[in-house]
């Protein structure tokens, strides 16, 4: 079994550097739309995650995602849901095999995409599933992932995930915050260096377990 390190431990581990606000793209037009899509099509891996309005009341249900984050080694764009002029290319992205989207949670993304876009979320690797396969009991999410792998602090800020994600413009903390969750993901999924071929896709049945003790850890 093996375990993620304690939060005092983390607290003192030096910070994650993750993309700067010049690199953030947020889309808004078709020829925007149409150009985030062949290089998000040309990259074939991407870090992905998406966002949505909190909900606050007893009964009251989410209809996000209202944004869903792409990210690539050097940049990220985000999609928001109500341009309705990148729909066509984000359902594109979300249904390609040829583009795998690696993430953290991501069976929790496919059932709001599902009911959101009615359509497949296909070409998908939860992280979660591959540190499960490495013997991490608990499901491990970004944070842990940062700081088992990479020994360094990922600071997720509770107000940021709380404000409202469907608004028509995004604050830079917004673009910051999801840019940065999807390009974490992508990081973890580099260093860990796997081989295509034989990953646990979702949807897909799981390879059998390797004889390799590799704990993940660079």
């Amino acid at each position: 079994m093996n375990i993620t390190p304690p939060k005092t431990d983390i607290a003192l581990m030096p910070s994650f550097v993750g993309l700067a606000l010049e690199h953030i793209h947020v889309p808004t037009t078709k020829e925007e739309f149409l150009n985030a899509t062949a290089v998000i099509k040309a990259a074939g891996i991407v870090g992905f995650d998406t966002e949505s309005k909190p909900t606050f009341s007893v009964g009251e249900v989410s209809n996000g995602p209202h944004v869903v984050q792409f990210a690539l080694p050097d940049s990220a764009y985000l999609f928001q849901v109500h341009r309705t002029e990148g729909l066509p290319y984000l359902l594109e992205l979300l249904q390609a095999e040829q583009v795998l989207k690696v993430g953290f949670g991501l069976r929790s993304d496919s059932n709001h995409i599902l009911k959101k876009f009615g359509v497949k979320f296909s070409g998908v690797l939860d992280l979660n599933t591959i540190f499960s396969m490495r013997g991490y009991l608990k499901e491990m999410g970004v944070r842990n992932a940062v700081a088992t792998v990479f020994k360094q602090r990922f600071a997720k800020s509770r107000k940021i995930t709380t404000t409202d994600w469907s608004q028509r413009s995004l604050t830079s903390a917004q673009m910051l915050y999801a840019a940065n969750d999807a390009y974490a993901a992508l990081k973890v999924f580099e260093s860990l260096k796997l081989p295509r071929e034989n990953l646990p896709l979702m949807g897909r049945p799981l390879p059998k377990k390797s004889s390799d003790k590799n704990d993940g850890e660079a």
